[in-house]
Protein backbone atom coordinates (compact mmCIF):
# COMPACT_ATOMS: atom_id res chain seq x y z
CA UNK A 1 0.00 0.00 0.00
CA UNK A 2 1.43 3.42 -0.88
CA UNK A 3 2.25 5.82 1.92
CA UNK A 4 0.05 8.83 2.61
CA UNK A 5 0.94 12.52 2.51
CA UNK A 6 -0.02 14.88 5.34
CA UNK A 7 -2.21 16.86 2.91
CA UNK A 8 -4.12 13.73 1.87
CA UNK A 9 -4.64 12.71 5.50
CA UNK A 10 -5.89 16.18 6.44
CA UNK A 11 -8.26 16.16 3.48
CA UNK A 12 -9.60 12.74 4.45
CA UNK A 13 -10.09 13.95 8.04
CA UNK A 14 -12.03 16.99 6.79
CA UNK A 15 -14.22 14.73 4.63
CA UNK A 16 -14.90 12.37 7.52
CA UNK A 17 -13.18 9.45 5.75
CA UNK A 18 -10.02 9.32 7.84
CA UNK A 19 -8.36 5.95 8.28
CA UNK A 20 -7.38 4.55 11.66
CA UNK A 21 -4.31 6.47 12.85
CA UNK A 22 -1.72 4.95 15.16
CA UNK A 23 0.97 7.18 16.68
CA UNK A 24 4.05 5.06 17.42
CA UNK A 25 5.91 7.88 19.21
CA UNK A 26 6.63 7.64 22.91
CA UNK A 27 3.84 8.68 25.29
CA UNK A 28 5.64 11.90 26.26
CA UNK A 29 5.91 12.87 22.58
CA UNK A 30 2.20 12.27 22.09
CA UNK A 31 1.42 14.40 25.14
CA UNK A 32 3.28 17.34 23.52
CA UNK A 33 1.03 17.23 20.45
CA UNK A 34 -1.11 14.73 18.61
CA UNK A 35 -3.20 14.14 15.51
CA UNK A 36 -6.86 14.30 16.44
CA UNK A 37 -8.39 10.85 16.58
CA UNK A 38 -5.06 9.03 16.71
CA UNK A 39 -4.26 6.21 19.10
CA UNK A 40 -0.88 6.22 20.83
CA UNK A 41 0.94 2.87 20.89
CA UNK A 42 4.69 3.45 21.32
CA UNK A 43 6.81 1.43 18.89
CA UNK A 44 8.27 -0.73 21.66
CA UNK A 45 4.78 -1.68 22.87
CA UNK A 46 3.43 -2.63 19.44
CA UNK A 47 4.23 -6.38 19.65
CA UNK A 48 2.38 -6.63 22.95
CA UNK A 49 -0.69 -4.84 21.55
CA UNK A 50 -1.24 -7.06 18.48
CA UNK A 51 -4.20 -8.83 20.09
CA UNK A 52 -5.94 -5.47 20.57
CA UNK A 53 -5.32 -4.60 16.91
CA UNK A 54 -6.48 -7.93 15.45
CA UNK A 55 -9.77 -6.44 14.20
CA UNK A 56 -7.81 -3.88 12.14
CA UNK A 57 -5.90 -6.39 9.98
CA UNK A 58 -7.97 -5.58 6.87
CA UNK A 59 -8.73 -1.94 7.71
CA UNK A 60 -6.79 1.05 6.40
CA UNK A 61 -4.30 1.97 9.11
CA UNK A 62 -1.94 4.94 9.00
CA UNK A 63 1.08 4.84 11.30
CA UNK A 64 3.10 7.92 12.17
CA UNK A 65 5.97 9.08 14.35
CA UNK A 66 7.89 12.36 14.54
CA UNK A 67 9.63 12.22 11.16
CA UNK A 68 8.66 8.95 9.49
CA UNK A 69 11.47 6.55 10.44
CA UNK A 70 9.91 4.65 13.33
CA UNK A 71 6.58 4.50 11.58
CA UNK A 72 8.23 3.01 8.47
CA UNK A 73 9.50 0.23 10.75
CA UNK A 74 6.04 -0.09 12.32
CA UNK A 75 4.47 -0.40 8.85
CA UNK A 76 6.91 -3.17 7.92
CA UNK A 77 6.29 -4.96 11.23
CA UNK A 78 2.49 -4.79 10.97
CA UNK A 79 2.62 -5.96 7.35
CA UNK A 80 4.72 -8.96 8.46
CA UNK A 81 2.04 -9.69 11.07
CA UNK A 82 -0.66 -9.94 8.39
CA UNK A 83 -2.02 -6.39 8.25
CA UNK A 84 -3.05 -5.80 4.64
CA UNK A 85 -3.55 -2.03 4.36
CA UNK A 86 -0.91 -0.15 6.40
CA UNK A 87 0.33 3.25 5.24
CA UNK A 88 3.11 5.43 6.65
CA UNK A 89 2.50 9.17 7.10
CA UNK A 90 5.24 10.74 4.97
CA UNK A 91 7.32 13.19 7.01
CA UNK A 92 5.57 12.19 10.22
CA UNK A 93 3.96 14.50 12.75
CA UNK A 94 6.35 17.34 11.87
CA UNK A 95 5.16 17.39 8.26
CA UNK A 96 1.53 16.99 9.35
CA UNK A 97 1.79 20.09 11.54
CA UNK A 98 3.13 22.13 8.61
CA UNK A 99 0.68 20.85 5.99
CA UNK A 100 -2.16 23.04 4.81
Amino acid sequence: MPDITPAELKQRQAEGTAPIIIDVRETWENEEGRIEGSRNIPMGELPGKLDELEDLKNEEVVVHCKGGGRSASAKAYLTQQGFTNVRNLLGGFQAYQQAE
